[in-house]
């Protein structure tokens, strides 16, 4: 076996678990993504981690599943980030296929409200985890510091992410850019060796699970109205398009939803559209996995399929196109500071999901406790995240079966 082989293996490998038990949103990926990629395995450096976050929060996309595809191409090239990003896409889009054909024979979506009652509390320390390791990288002194307590506050205040995070990257620029040419360079040498703004406060759309238990269990859900007259083209292009152009919160991706398949084409209800978010919101993996439940339920198998390529391929070239870029930028003084004052928004972004998380999540004792356990087995014991993840699902499943 080669050693390109042998490195393509290990991203199939990794990047397929990662999509199975990758529970909790794009924060709590990526606080995955950096254990394995940099604590455990030593791929990259933590600096050069956190310039791939920071430059992705500049993109249009999924930054938790771009992160996946900068690191395969970090790893073994084009085929590294083909493979990577495809390892990671595929559970999640077979998973939401299986919901939507469950949801259009039998008219609801399966009971798993007992186990993400304890995944939710779990993730919050696996974020926390990472946000310790990467604000220590990111964080290199005290301007940087004051910027991201200010990108932290602006969000939390219901400052737009993309716009925090453009702001305080020229902002940033400017201070360190000015600081280092006087001499006083607090954030190390340029060359030193969540973070995502849309899909991370996705994982903060909260949409109810119960909407699918408004549905009568009984009832067998119809393909939409229009799905018999369905354009697959008209489909698949919808969704390119919004792989293509969408930044900002989950409700941008609820919008663009609503509008195009509710309001314009008619091709769903509007309690299909809220079903199809909950499912990407409990999968593990990508958020958008959406597309694939929305595509099967729309056209059957063809659909999911047309769906699910439309809506990640452009990720695909614009990390392709993004990924060579980023060294030439660590070389320039002016783009060096860029970065790290990019690196520590991103940072902050990441502080705001974990607060707004940790504010919805951590409502009763029991998720206190399990967030606790998870806090102290990440910190102080540096349990795989897998086992985390694994771990509270069975706490929260013992707490609901008690009762408690």
């Amino acid at each position: 076996m080669t050693t390109q082989q042998g490195r393509l293996r290990e991203l199939v490998q990794l990047f397929g678990k990662l999509g199975v038990i990758a529970f909790g949103g794009p924060a709590a990926h990526i606080g995955m993504m950096e254990d394995e990629v940099v604590v455990r395995r030593g791929w990259l450096t933590r600096q050069h981690f956190l310039d791939l976050i920071g430059a992705t929060n500049l993109i249009p996309g999924p930054n938790s599943t771009e992160m996946v595809m900068h690191v395969g191409y970090e790893r073994a090239g084009w085929r590294g980030l083909a493979v990577a990003g495809s390892s990671f896409i595929l559970p999640a889009g077979l998973m939401s296929g299986v919901l939507a054909f469950v949801y259009v024979r039998y008219g609801s979506l399966p009971a798993v409200a007992p186990f993400l009652y304890g995944i939710k509390p779990a993730v919050l320390a696996v974020i926390l985890g990472a946000l310790w390791r990467l604000g220590r990288t990111a964080i290199k002194g005290w301007r940087l510091a004051v910027l991201a307590a200010a990108v932290t506050i602006s969000v939390l205040q219901g400052a737009g992410e993309v716009l925090a995070l453009l702001v305080g990257g020229v902002v940033g620029m400017v201070w360190l850019a000015i600081g280092r040419s006087g001499g006083h360079d607090e954030s190390g040498p340029p060359n030193a060796g969540d973070p995502a703004h849309g899909e991370a406060t996705r994982a903060g759309v909260v949409v109810p699970f119960a909407a699918s238990s408004a549905l009568a269990p009984a009832s067998a859900v119809t393909f939409g109205a229009a799905a018999a007259g369905v354009s697959l083209w008209k489909l698949g292009l919808f969704f390119l398009k919004v792989g293509a152009v969408l930044y900002g919160s989950g409700y941008v991706l609820v919008a663009f939803l609503e509008g195009g398949l509710v309001q314009s084409y008619h091709w769903l209800t509007q309690t299909q559209l809220l079903d199809a978010i909950a499912v990407g919101q409990f999968t593990p993996g990508p958020v958008l996995s959406t597309a694939t439940f929305i595509g099967y339920i729309v056209a059957g198998v063809p659909g999911a399929v047309i769906d699910t390529l439309g809506i990640f391929l452009p990720s695909f070239f614009f990390v392709a196109a993004l990924n060579p870029v980023i060294p030439r930028l660590r070389r320039s003084r002016w783009m060096a500071a860029f970065l790290d004052a990019v690196n520590a928004a991103s940072v902050a972004l990441m502080l705001a999901v974990l607060l707004h998380l940790t504010a919805t999540t951590l409502t009763a004792w029991p998720a206190w406790v399990i967030a606790a356990l998870a806090a102290v087995a990440v910190l102080r014991f540096r349990v795989n995240s897998a086992w985390i993840v694994l771990g509270g699902a069975g706490f929260g499943w013992a707490f609901q079966v008690l009762g408690a």
